[in-house]
């Protein structure tokens, strides 16, 4: 019976960090998609220069 408790409790623990996981995996790609920042690099850019 204590083992089944166990299980039990091992699985809710496991669900609920892979729940916070994906919950902060998805608020982080909202993050990057409203930052402004422009990650590439134009290397035409700075050959004018």
């Amino acid at each position: 019976m204590v083992k089944a408790f166990r299980r039990l409790f091992a699985a809710v623990t496991v669900a609920v960090l892979a729940f916070r996981a994906v919950g902060s995996f998805l608020s982080w790609i909202e993050h990057q998609e409203d930052s402004t920042t422009d990650a590439w690099i134009d290397e035409d850019e700075f050959e004018d220069a």
